[in-house]
């Protein structure tokens, strides 16, 4: 079960997520519209590292959700591995009404994974769903190519919230699912002699000594 929680200071795993994609594509007014339920009509590309924080309880485990935006700088082609260090989750966002932009994806998609884990969960994103009667991006041609990249797919809109808690909490689902999984294999009872050691990983269970950062919402 999945569901939004109020308790920011409070969690038990803290998963980083960015977003990618063209310029214009949206991707400030997803992040805004998820963590503050708000659209801003005239929007300008960001400049500066841009990034904010939404908490959501899945199986009774907090989950605090660390969203970055690419403040513009995907423009210049400036986005540095820093950038995806240490993320767990990506949004490959484009504009359904710009071609040129899903057919960007494929190099967005690429530099993703040259510079991020290879266990990162990735989503495609259609966005401006609002726009679909100036749609220019067949949904078939965005089905196979997350079938063929293996990544999930759906289409949004930040104006009028369309689809945009879903697709967040789904790729937040699929990260605490990969999570736990791995947990549990790390968990591996050893026996030496009569004696049973547990080996349990608990280092991003309330860790308030790292990963804390600035809150935007």
């Amino acid at each position: 079960m999945i569901s939004d929680s109020s308790e920011e200071d409070d969690y038990d795993f803290l998963f980083k997520i960015v977003l990618v994609g063209d310029s214009g594509v949206g991707k400030s007014n997803l992040l805004s519209r998820f963590c503050r339920n708000e659209f801003d009509l005239e929007s300008r590309s960001t400049i500066g590292v841009e990034f904010a924080t939404k908490t959501i309880t899945i199986d009774k485990k907090i989950i605090k959700a660390q969203i970055w935006d690419t403040a513009g700088q995907e423009r210049y082609r400036a986005i540095t591995s820093a950038y995806y260090r240490g993320a767990v989750g990506a949004l490959l966002v484009y504009d359904i009404t710009k071609y040129l932009s899903f057919e960007n994806c494929q190099t967005w998609l690429d530099e993703l994974k040259e510079n991020s884990s290879q266990d990162i969960k990735i989503m495609s994103i259609g966005n401006k769903l609002d726009l679909k009667h100036l749609r220019a991006v067949p949904i078939e041609k965005s089905k196979t190519f997350s079938e063929e990249n293996s990544i999930s797919f759906i289409e949004t809109s930040a104006l009028d919230s369309t689809n945009v808690d879903e697709a967040f909490k789904q790729v937040l689902n699929e990260i605490y699912m990969s999570t736990v999984s791995n947990e549990d294999q790390v968990k591996t009872e050893k026996v030496k002699g009569s004696t049973t050691v547990v080996v349990e990983n608990t280092d991003n269970k309330k860790d308030k000594s790292r990963g804390k950062f600035a809150k935007w919402c």
